[in-house]
């Protein structure tokens, strides 16, 4: 394995952020960028000082001086810029959703594993400190029994629906979106899997706009275990953005907030902790070290390749539950 990567990055919003956690590390270099818009192309090639501009993305994927490939287009591209990259012997991190239905999900995961090369996903909220303190509780025992735990995708992007490319999509859904970020911190933190869920969804924030899919939905989720679990995504709540989280397990109780988490074993006041561990306290690029490190030591990331196929497939389900209107057992690629 040569010890300076070269890197490609394919759609210039997030992506950008890509960009900038490459360049931080001193074994990769960006010497290539790609986006559809001139304008967003040149602007941040200037501020980055990238002179490999393109608008087709095959000139990065299939480019042989190229080792990584970061793909963060709109996320009906993923699956075939993805399966490109790794026909051409590129290592990948995609921005979540990895695909959008189980058909490209196994045709990349088929690619993948031909080319033996690595892959990963931007499940960035594993990153947080504050959520990293508090797998480390649960691991050692803290907490006892995890009975119950929610997760709710809370932000304020209602016109990413009404307005943006994801509003235009033949097919788009909040929960590959926003509540996969829960999904998968919650299945992380307690280290369960989930067997089966049930979606529910409604069009009230969106009815009277062009936007075609359920703006809000809650999936209810069984792990192995037994643990009960609840993920709702709503791009248009009246309030702050937050990764809401609750844990409630047989001794503790742990509730996210801002600025400060709670932590209780009890119901009267004393009983009440206040957790000051920085939250979200992440950016955007901070699992690239990680992937790049993974590469060069030939191992599988933090983000692993079972972790972010077993993500989607949760998220697949929990749509077929709602269109089913029924519960749904989980099955899953790997």
């Amino acid at each position: 394995m040569k010890k300076n990567l070269n890197v490609g990055v394919v759609g210039l919003g997030v992506g950008e952020q890509h960009v900038l956690g490459y360049q931080k590390l001193d074994a990769t270099t960006v010497t290539d960028i790609c986006d559809i818009n001139p304008k967003i192309l040149k602007d941040v090639g200037d501020r980055n000082k990238i002179f490999g501009r393109h608008s087709d993305y095959r000139m990065i994927t299939e480019n042989p001086e190229i080792d990584i490939v970061s793909i963060a287009s709109y996320d009906d591209h993923h699956v075939e810029q993805a399966i490109s990259a790794f026909n051409h012997g590129k290592h990948v991190m995609i921005e979540k959703p990895i695909a959008l239905n189980r058909v490209d999900s196994e045709r990349l995961l088929r690619a993948q594993q031909d080319s033996g090369r690595l892959i990963t996903s931007n499940l960035i909220l594993r990153q947080s400190p504050r959520f990293k303190e508090l797998k480390s509780w649960i691991d050692g025992g803290y907490f006892g029994d995890i009975v119950a735990i929610e997760g709710d995708y809370i932000h304020q992007i209602l016109w990413k629906l009404t307005e943006g490319w994801r509003g235009k999509m033949d097919f788009y859904c909040v929960t590959y979106g926003g509540g996969i970020h829960m999904i998968d911190l919650m299945r992380w933190l307690i280290g369960q899997e989930v067997i089966e869920v049930n979606g529910m969804g409604n069009k009230l924030l969106t009815r009277d706009t062009p936007y075609k899919f359920d703006d809000i939905i809650m999936n209810s989720l069984r792990f192995e275990n037994g643990t009960l679990g609840r993920s709702m995504s709503n791009l248009g709540p009246q309030r702050p953005q937050i990764h809401a989280l609750n844990v409630y397990g047989t001794k503790q109780t742990f509730i996210n907030d801002i600025p400060h988490a709670r932590l209780y074993n009890g119901d009267q006041p004393h009983q009440e902790t206040t957790i000051t561990t920085a939250y979200p306290g992440i950016e955007k690029f901070d699992l690239i070290p990680d992937f790049v490190s993974a590469i060069l030591e030939d191992r599988q990331p933090a983000i692993s390749i079972t972790d972010i196929f077993r993500v989607m497939d949760i998220c697949f389900a929990c749509y077929d539950s709602l269109e089913a209107q029924k519960t749904i057992s989980v099955t899953y690629l790997i």
